[in-house]
């Protein structure tokens, strides 16, 4: 759901009737207060705009899609956190390739690692929910029926790192400059947002184009908010290396551009005494020092200069971690379990080049993919292949679709294949040997039925007389092996795979302007899908720079089916709408689906703690702590 990694739920908030009457009453207080006089509305604009509030809709100190709030309006702290954790100490992460803008809201440039982190939004989403958010540069947040409009009521102790007091004018300004000069992505995602206005100095209404969508609301708390003050007379649209001023718990702390970045401890923070940041931000410094690539990162892990590392390279979580520290203690390796959808990862096919845009040979793509070869000979059995855009979750289409499901679909039988209602998605299974030839033999029978057909021993079309040789961009050594395997099987198709790696900044141009073949990257899916999925897949946002459409897709069903996820009005009803548009995803070959893995893998050095309760839907890195004891052993 957020603009980064998407959570969304379908259903009313209910709230207990404590806290509604609490809130009622402090709303009243608040409506008196205003009645007699303010020195920035007329009477009559603050009796109107109060009045249309209390009819619609009361203030809650956090809100849900899908089912009650877990947490009533007095609760102290998340129950996965440590609120007497100690703060202090440094926490330092590795980052590949290099930065050089401190602005993560634009296109321009490649942002920072962390650069997020300085500033605060108006919600916190709970992490062991699938998906709720509770109040924090909101005290409160009111939502109507029709979910027309969502008022958010600022806290009036909200400051910015420079002192000057946040107001509701800063959130206004923060949804209009990133909607006009911001990335691109933020223009389709706030794109049912009609206008965001101050009412007075501390709340602000954000009205939406249509109602029923009970995601909006929610999405305009992740919003994170920018300091007026500072960006006037600033060029918003620019890379900068500048440091930029926030209102959250971290600060820019020392910058050498391209090299690393770090972020401190902000002493006198405004929130930290709120129940959603208790236990939480615990780290004195957060540092990212960057690497070449992935395999110099993890040598600097072992050395001891990088703190903690993420792995994802199976062959490294295999082989790279035997060493003295290890079995001494010093150095942790860890499974910790992902309770989370898993993403779809594969390798995704450019429908904008005219070689992919036959499905017969998307199809024929996929059946040369031999994952039980790769998986034992390359990723020492790690991984299990992934057969759904929602794997590991109630969305995943299985079987044939029936029921509401079914129901869903029929209405567009003549716009999709046959096989959405005919045959069970199933991916091609081999014994893992690299004999591919049954698989061979269907996909040079899709291929010459498209018009391709092997002469010289190279796939060539017989028209346009194109010879098939596709160039699998990449940014990471540990991808070219995938690369090269994957090349292998090709060849016995006659397609002439290039692999070719570039450094990080021309990936990243190349992506955004649609310059590849084929690439390998996925999507992460939260526990409610919602808006983002205009952006992973919508027609509009095929052609749009910057947005997670890498393929290109563009199909009236799949914006119907993303139309009716999003005004669905519950979870009971959002189910068969997900999995219909799962089921078409899959059965009009897009990509090459790859394999996850339940799991987090992270290795650190045995300087950290961290609470008993885990965040079911996250890592919760941000609860550890540094512990001074096993620091201090370290450095002994």
């Amino acid at each position: 759901m957020k603009a980064q990694h998407a959570h969304s739920n379908r259903a009313h908030t209910r709230t207990d009737s404590k806290a509604l009457a609490h809130n009622k009453h402090a709303v009243q207080q608040r409506r008196k207060a205003l009645w007699a006089g303010t020195a920035v509305l007329t009477a009559a604009v603050v009796i109107t705009a109060l009045l249309t509030s209390a009819e619609a809709a009361e203030p809650v100190h956090g809100v849900a899609i899908s089912g009650d709030l877990k947490y009533p309006a007095d609760f102290t702290h998340f129950e996965y956190v440590n609120p007497d954790a100690p703060k202090g100490g440094q926490i330092t992460m590795a980052s590949t390739g290099t930065y050089d803008n401190l602005n993560p809201f634009v296109l321009k440039g490649v942002s920072a690692a962390g650069a997020g982190s300085i500033y605060d939004t108006l919600t916190e989403q709970a992490m062991d929910e699938p998906f709720s958010e509770y109040g924090l540069l909101a005290e409160s947040v009111e939502i109507p029926d029709d979910k027309r409009w969502v008022i958010f009521r600022l806290r009036k102790e909200a400051r910015w790192h420079d002192g000057v007091a946040l107001t509701a004018d800063d959130v206004v300004f923060t949804f209009d400059i990133i909607k006009s000069e911001g990335h691109p992505f933020y223009k389709s995602y706030y794109g049912k947002v009609a206008k965001a206005e101050a009412l007075d100095s501390h709340t602000v209404k954000f009205s939406f184009s249509e109602g029923n969508n009970a995601e909006l609301p929610m999405i305009m708390g992740q919003l994170a908010i920018l300091p007026k003050h500072f960006w006037e007379g600033r060029e918003f649209g620019a890379s900068t290396t500048e440091p930029l001023l926030g209102s959250g718990a971290y600060k820019f702390d020392t910058i050498d551009v391209g090299r690393s970045v770090s972020y401190a401890l902000v002493e006198d923070y405004w929130g930290k005494d709120l129940p959603v940041n208790k236990g939480r931000h615990n780290f004195g410094v957060m540092k990212y020092d960057y690497y070449k690539d992935g395999t110099v990162a993890l040598e600097a892990l072992k050395a001891g200069d990088v703190d903690f590392r993420s792995e994802n390279i199976s062959k490294n979580w295999a082989t790279a971690y035997d060493v003295p520290a290890l079995k001494e203690g010093r150095l942790v390796k860890e499974l910790i379990e992902d309770s989370n959808t898993q993403p779809m990862q594969g390798f995704l096919l450019n429908l904008r080049k005219p070689m992919f845009s036959d499905i017969r040979v998307r199809k024929a793509m996929g059946l040369a993919f031999d994952f039980e070869w790769m998986n034992k000979n390359l990723f020492y059995g790690a991984y299990t292949r992934t057969s759904s855009y929602f794997q590991n979750s109630e969305f995943q289409a299985t079987g044939l679709p029936e029921g509401e499901e079914l129901a869903i679909l029929e209405k567009y039988r003549d716009q999709l294949p046959a096989e959405v209602f005919d045959a069970e998605f199933k991916l091609p299974e081999t014994d893992g040997s690299g004999n591919l030839r049954k698989q061979y033999r269907e996909a040079l029978v899709l291929l010459r039925d498209a018009g391709w057909s092997i002469k010289n021993g190279k796939l060539t079309h017989a028209e346009s007389g194109e010879v098939m040789a596709p160039e699998f961009l990449i940014v990471s050594p540990s991808s070219e092996r995938i690369g090269l395997a994957y090349k292998k099987t090709l060849e016995r198709l006659g397609i002439d795979l290039k692999v070719r790696m570039v450094d990080s900044a021309q990936y990243q141009k190349r992506i955004e302007e649609r310059d590849f073949d084929i690439i390998m990257t996925g999507w992460a899916q939260s526990q409610s899908p919602g808006n983002e999925q205009y952006d992973y897949w919508g027609s509009k946002s095929a052609d749009e720079p910057g947005s997670r459409n890498y393929q290109g897709i563009s199909h009236p069903v799949i914006d119907e089916l993303i139309d009716q996820l999003v005004s669905a009005p519950n979870r009971e009803a959002l189910v068969p709408i997900v999995k219909a548009m799962d089921r078409v995803l899959l059965h009009n070959y897009y990509l090459v689906p790859q394999w996850h893995i339940p799991s987090y893998r992270v290795a650190y050095w045995n300087k950290f703690d961290k609470p008993e309760t885990k965040p079911k839907f996250s890592l919760g890195l941000n609860t550890w702590w540094v512990d001074a004891e096993k620091e201090a052993a370290l450095d002994k």
